[in-house]
């Protein structure tokens, strides 16, 4: 069964920047889409960012021209850059590939 397992999360104040990471088990992970979610406290959990495969990325509009996906297939590692941060990003950041979810990582903006 593969394994995601978050990192990177963390207190940044307004304005600020945050990169996160998910790395996978197993060598299927080059093959599948992935994509970030979050879940702030009381609201159901929303993608972030998504990126297929062969790189294409999307984004919702909430976080579009802060946020950024990748990935390197090679390190079985995708990444969220965030930029610009604002309160309302605050929340529990997921990564999620063919029906497997990471534990989660904590990220709040707040001065």
């Amino acid at each position: 069964q593969v394994q995601l397992v978050e990192s990177g999360g963390g207190l940044v104040q307004p304005g600020g920047s945050l990169r996160l990471s998910c790395t996978a088990s197993g060598n299927i992970f080059s093959i599948y889409a992935l994509g970030w979610y979050r879940q702030a406290p009381g609201k159901g959990r929303e993608l972030v960012a998504r990126i297929t495969g062969d790189g294409y990325t999307s984004y919702p509009d909430s976080v579009k021209g802060r946020f950024t996906i990748s990935r390197d297939n090679a390190k079985n590692t995708a990444y969220l850059q965030m930029n610009s941060l604002k309160p309302e990003d605050t929340a529990v950041y997921y990564c999620h590939q063919n029906g497997n979810w990471g534990q989660g990582t904590q990220v709040t903006v707040s001065s």
